[in-house]
């Protein structure tokens, strides 16, 4: 009796000579070596799950291009305070106005605040609102320290401490990052159970096997630990930034993308195990199918990725890099791990579905009908071609128009954050008693000698509720700037304090009457820009407002420039691979135009579903490069199985064989991706849940309406001439 992996004794000379070719030690050696590598890999990148934050910072300054005048005002000011720190604003409330017995109490409890770890530098006294229904009081907290954990003692202290009728908030600088911080920490775990979880049934269904679903998804897990152990030592090396966004980005784009290689190389050897016996011919003939189309694809996403370095934000031009190398792993290990496990396994892995030995079988592609549903969607693109298209590219262009719903133009700090937030609470309760900008100050870094003239100028917008310069010598740390210079504090008679100087510089601190992160606000500190330049006044304008603006204004720039870019990188790529100059053309503007109708419904569920308050500028930007490059990756798989075919068959017999030869593999691999950047919602962060919307539902179309109708029935339509200028054009047929 033999096995369906081997060949019984009789057979042929030629089938003896292959595998003379291949030493049985050599075949056994190579699959356990690649095996074994690739789960030791994994074996010591796996715990960096948990380390992840050790090197990766959520700081929106951190990502700033050097060159903005928010990035060096950040660096500058612990030049002027003494030390770097971020502050926390407690805001008490009180529904009847404090007595004096009450004010002597919260500073005796926030006086205490200052012994706790995290804390760095002096506590404020508590500061009374003009009502006397709050206080307010400063509390600097240790950048490096883990802030969700510092205010959540905090928030404990003041709970145990504070009377039962008053209320407690943390805000400011440190509340909103810890609630970032806090809203990212479910991605090592979360996210990644639900990844795994939604491909792991897709998969499930599409195989209906046990054993196969679990070797593509161990694939992919292992891709992401190699890819995450080399990209945590580049971070940690200062290589690399990484922030939860970037990194909840690399877990999607690594599971989806190494899923759907996987799906491409199984397709393969599950067919080649139908026309031979041994496995080791198999595996090599699926390998030679797989790698082109593969390395293509992620070639093609690489170098979209890699576009994103001319980004000047860092959190652009480091996220490409990153995804890039996670791109990399991801094909490494589907054609190097998953055909040496499925080597190691054959036909079992399919179990209970075995590819049986049928020699005889007609070849893949042969009759389109074979195929059966896909088949049946060929045959019917192929009867009416032209007005397929022409009605599909109409609907798409329709969905183009919500576009001009989508408002990209940057959303407040305190909406980054989808679920409740005690720092947007904190902010609200600010608002009421205090100036809105109480704690995030706009700074101004001038000339000593310029002090006045940027105190007035300060003083002078309708958006500015008071003005003041650093001090050492003063009891706050700063001292109050009027139209009469700089004021005492304290006692009548008290001499005013001299302005802290460094390097012939001094930090002017202007508190904003509207939050530090509304549109008001940053019209404000737009103002102040200009009013200074028009005066020609030697100032550099930061704080959270100007950070905010630098950052809108740097994306808005990365989009203008990086989307025709990536277009016109991905235009080559596709004209290497085809050997066409029409084709890629007609290609990409059918992913255009694809992406434009996932913007344009994207904007109209985002305003009208869900509600959601504006979009990050950069959302444009990082649907595109996913959309474009990853789209473009399934008119890759159609389309160089067309030509393949249509080298033999003609152009239009072969977009029908090609389309109901790949129409399964590519839906079952547009699912997965679709899925994964689904679970990227998951994550409480108003970014991350719009690019899971958009890339999800982009993806879906890409997949059931652009490659499986549009793209089908224009090659039908326009046949051998969408090859031009290549040969296949000049001797090819219709």
């Amino acid at each position: 009796m033999t096995s369906p992996d081997h060949p019984p004794a009789g057979e042929g000379p030629t089938h003896r000579r292959a595998r003379a070719s291949f030493p049985r030690a050599l075949r056994v050696l190579v699959p356990a070596l690649l095996i074994l590598g690739w789960l030791i890999a994994a074996g010591i990148g796996g715990p960096y799950f948990g380390r992840v934050d050790e090197v990766s910072s959520n700081d929106r300054t951190a990502y700033l291009p050097d060159s903005a005048a928010a990035t060096e005002v950040a660096q500058r000011a612990a030049d002027f305070t003494g030390a770097e720190a971020i502050p926390a604003i407690l805001v008490i409330t009180s529904p009847q106005e404090m007595d004096e017995e009450t004010l002597a109490s919260l500073t005796d409890v926030t006086e205490a605040l200052g012994e706790r770890k995290a804390v760095t530098g002096e506590v404020s006294p508590p500061i009374p609102s003009e009502d006397g229904l709050a206080v307010q009081v400063f509390v600097p907290l240790d950048p490096d320290a883990d802030l969700a954990a510092a205010i959540d003692g905090i928030d404990a202290e003041l709970g145990t401490d504070l009377p039962p009728d008053l209320t407690a908030y943390v805000t400011g600088p440190a509340g909103f990052s810890a609630d970032l911080g806090a809203a990212f920490a479910g991605i090592d775990g979360l996210l990644l159970g639900v990844a795994l979880a939604a491909v792991l049934v897709i998969l499930l269904i599409v195989y209906r096997s046990l054993l196969l679903p679990l070797i593509v998804l161990l694939t992919s897990l292992i891709a992401l630990c190699a890819a995450l152990l080399t990209i945590w030592h580049l971070a940690a090396a200062d290589v690399l930034l990484l922030s939860g966004q970037t990194q909840g980005i690399l877990f999607i784009l690594v599971i989806g993308a190494a899923t759907d290689y996987s799906l491409l190389y199984v397709a393969r050897y599950r067919d080649e195990l139908r026309h031979t016996r041994e496995r080791g011919r198999a595996t090599l003939a699926a390998l030679r199918g797989t790698i082109a189309p593969v390395l293509a694809s992620g070639g093609t996403v690489i170098a979209g990725l890699l576009c994103l370095l001319l980004s000047d934000l860092k959190s652009n031009s480091t996220l490409g890099p990153v995804a890039a190398i996670g791109i990399g792993f991801a094909m490494a290990a589907a054609l190097t791990f998953l055909p040496a496990v499925l080597f190691a396994t054959g036909r079992v892995a399919f179990w209970p579905r075995r590819p049986h030995y049928a020699p005889n079988a007609p070849a893949t592609g042969a009759d389109p009908a074979a195929h059966g549903v896909w088949g049946r969607i060929a045959l019917a693109v192929r009867r009416r071609p032209r007005r397929l298209w022409l009605l599909t590219a109409a609907v798409l262009a329709v969905g183009c128009l919500g576009v001009t719903q989508l408002e990209a133009d940057g959303v407040p700090q305190s909406d980054l954050v989808l679920t409740s937030s005690s720092a947007r609470e904190g902010q609200a309760a600010l608002g009421e008693h205090f100036p809105g900008g109480s704690g995030s100050p706009v700074q101004v870094i001038t000339k000593d000698s310029s002090l006045q003239q940027v105190a007035d100028l300060l003083l002078r917008q309708d958006g500015i509720e008071s003005v003041s310069v650093t001090a050492e010598d003063s009891p706050s740390g700063s001292a109050p700037v009027t139209a009469d210079g700089i004021q005492a504090q304290g006692q009548p008679g008290t001499p005013a304090p001299e302005p802290t100087v460094v390097d012939g510089d001094v930090l002017v601190q202007a508190t904003l009457t509207d939050a530090a992160d509304s549109a008001a606000a940053e019209a404000t500190v737009r103002e102040v820009r200009a009013d200074l330049s028009a005066d020609d006044v030697d100032a550099l304008v930061g704080g959270v407002t100007a950070t905010s603006i630098d950052t809108n204004d740097a994306s808005l720039h990365d989009r203008t420039l990086i989307i025709p870019v990536v277009l016109v990188v991905i235009m080559l790529i596709l004209m290497l691979l085809l050997r066409s100059l029409l084709a890629p053309v007609l290609l990409i503007a059918t992913t255009v135009l694809s992406f434009g109708t996932a913007m344009g419904v994207s904007a109209l569920v985002f305003d009208h579903v869900f509600a959601f308050p504006g979009a990050d500028p950069s959302v444009p930007l990082f649907g595109f490069v996913f959309l474009v490059a990853l789209g473009i990756d399934y008119n890759i798989f159609l389309m160089t199985r067309v030509r393949e075919e249509s080298l033999i068959h003609g152009t239009r017999e072969g977009v029908v064989r090609g389309l109901s030869v790949t129409g399964g593999v590519i839906t079952s691999a547009g699912m997965v991706l679709a899925a994964t950047f689904a679970a990227l919602g998951v994550i409480p962060i108003l970014f991350l849940a719009q690019i899971a919307f958009i890339v999800a539902f982009g993806v879906l179309l890409d997949t059931f309406v652009v490659r499986t109708l549009l793209v089908p029935a224009l090659a039908l339509d326009l046949g051998k001439v969408i090859w031009w200028p290549s040969a296949l054009w000049r001797r090819g047929r219709d």
